[in-house]
């Protein structure tokens, strides 16, 4: 017997009718977002669907070599995710994205499996995905905003940074203000997000294995391991910009 409420086709169909309520207020305001509401829904509703079959094949075979491509694929996107809509862009940005975010988050997930929560097998899809996909969407949240920050202020410090280049200082020195306020703007979300999580705000994972029937305050500690591990600072590539 399931420790949850169950929901069939039909409730789920009954709860996508509440996208409605976004499509009129588009209309009545005229904010001409019907078409992006439309696509975004159903869009999201096909991915997860698709990924919950996933999931449950890959939970039943327990390959190894499956998870980790499983991984690869999810830090690729998140890759491509990060930098989608940063207004400036240079050669090589995705590559620098995607490495970042995936020795990151990589080394955290690692830490966490083996070091913290210890699971046997270490590659034990029903933890590492998961917790690796809350990861990956704070990791890819950070870098973007960084990157934008970064990239938006270097355009608009072009001539003092070349000057300071000019008359002999690093790339460090040159640019120190810069990567300083992106890795800021990076945080601030995360920083936000820490201080009202548990009064005003309750975390997906924890809410999840609440529902799921564990108990509140074992569903906590997972939540602070993970909100702990994965709040590190945005990862800024390192490449030779494009002006």
């Amino acid at each position: 017997m399931t420790a949850y409420v169950l929901i069939d086709n039909g409730q789920l169909a009954l709860a996508a009718m509440l996208i409605l309520i976004n499509l009129i207020l588009s209309i009545v305001l005229q904010l001409r977002l019907e078409k992006q509401l439309w696509i975004a829904s159903v869009r999201m509703t096909v991915q997860l669907l698709l990924v919950g079959y996933i999931l449950k094949w890959i939970f039943t075979l327990q390959s190894p070599l499956l998870v980790l491509a499983v991984t690869l694929v999810m830090a690729l996107l998140a890759g491509q995710s990060a930098i989608a809509r940063t207004k400036r862009s240079y050669r090589g940005m995705f590559w620098n994205s995607f490495v970042s975010i995936f020795a990151s988050s990589a080394l955290m997930i690692g830490a966490i499996v083996t070091g913290i929560i210890r699971v046997e097998p270490w590659y034990n899809p029903q933890y590492i995905i998961p917790m690796l996909g809350m990861i990956l969407g704070n990791a890819l949240t950070g870098t973007s905003l960084a990157l934008d920050r970064f990239t938006e202020d270097l355009t608009v410090r072009r001539d003092q940074i070349e000057s300071l280049l000019a008359i002999g200082a690093t790339r460090w020195e040159a640019a120190q203000q810069t990567i300083q306020e992106a890795v800021r703007t990076g945080m601030i979300p995360t920083i936000n997000q820490m201080m009202v999580m548990g009064t005003v705000s309750l975390p997906g994972m924890m809410t999840g294995q609440i529902i799921a029937g564990a108990n509140p305050t074992d569903a906590v500690r997972y939540q602070i391991v993970l909100i702990l591990r994965s709040r590190q600072e945005p990862d800024l590539p390192r490449s030779e910009l494009c002006y």
